[in-house]
């Protein structure tokens, strides 16, 4: 079936008569974590709206997923930073089935040093990782709160917004945008039953031709508290438990799922003994009584000033 509503055109196709979960918006769902978060949902049983910029990409995304699962899916492409188009979308969507569910995966990521960020560049990443985001859950709080339902908002953010890396002040102060969105969305949409949260994977191991990341890096980020990387699925997992019943009293937070990394670090070298004694050197009175010569008492270990460890 085709439907079509001011200046995007959708299409759907039903597979199954699953969804009992409910019905899901996600967007971002060509690639990466948005696909992965489309596939967990719809594995188990949620019917999943796909949004994406990249047609043939989502088409893609989805089709595997129908064959993988039987879901009901639907695909509507276009950029949601686009106030008509988000407003377009969420109708379309929320006309065939209400919905239950919106995760706000989309992203962009184009590392560039901080003196190199164009105008065009900066608004670029504010319009896909903030203002879009707005927009669609605008939309659907609006719809929501006029229909009396309590559909759950999940957002993902990132570990940049705790913490700023080389060549990313654009996406970091995005992610930090979002995350205060994510609070102030949940303050107000709170009375209306409407939960707000987010996700803020730390370094995912995702082949992105979009947001490509250096070989060097993501040698340095396997540094975590736990070792190796997230997949895609670790985001998704953590995405269905903020949806679902089981986080019914969660509103206003973000989960860390990073392997550790914002609690602490491992990449700085080890500045302890590497051995221990629990023997007490003779005292100098035992060792006159004995006659032997007292014991020299044992060096302090040797602890480098801050200056001297480095990340």
């Amino acid at each position: 079936m085709s439907t079509s509503r001011g200046n995007i055109a959708s299409s759907d196709i039903s597979t199954s008569t699953t969804g009992t979960a409910g019905h899901a918006l996600v967007t971002g769902a060509g690639s990466g974590i948005g696909a992965a978060i489309v596939a967990d949902l719809a594995a188990h049983g949620w019917e999943v709206t796909g949004v994406d910029v990249r047609q043939d990409a989502l088409d893609a995304v989805l089709a595997e997923v129908r064959e993988r699962t039987g879901a009901t899916t639907h695909a509507l492409v276009g950029d949601l930073g686009d106030e008509s188009f988000a407003r377009d979308a969420v109708a379309v969507a929320w006309e065939r089935r209400p919905l239950d569910a919106l995760v706000n995966a989309a992203g962009v990521y184009p590392a560039i040093p901080f003196l190199e960020i164009t105008p065009a560049q900066w608004d670029r990443v504010q319009h896909v990782n903030v203002r879009a985001v707005l927009l669609a859950t605008q939309e659907l709080g609006r719809r929501a709160v006029a229909a009396g339902r309590t559909p759950a908002v999940v957002n993902i953010t990132s570990g940049a917004a705790r913490a700023a890396r080389p060549g990313t002040a654009h996406y970091s102060t995005s992610k930090a945008a979002l995350t205060l969105l994510t609070q102030a969305s949940a303050v107000e949409l709170g009375p209306a039953g409407i939960r707000v949260n987010a996700v803020a994977p730390g370094f995912v191991d995702v082949d992105s031709p979009v947001n490509p990341v250096t070989p060097e890096y993501a040698t340095a980020v396997r540094r975590n508290v736990l070792p190796g990387r997230a997949e895609p699925g670790d985001i998704a997992s953590a995405v269905r438990f903020l949806l679902g019943p089981d986080a019914r009293w969660v509103s206003g937070t973000t989960l860390s799922v990073d392997g550790g990394a914002s609690g602490g670090t491992t990449a700085l070298p080890q500045h302890w003994p590497t051995t221990t004694s629990t023997q007490q050197p003779a005292t100098s009175a035992a060792a006159a009584a004995s006659g032997a010569p007292a014991a020299a008492p044992a060096p302090a270990p040797t602890v480098p000033h801050l200056s001297e460890v480095s990340a």
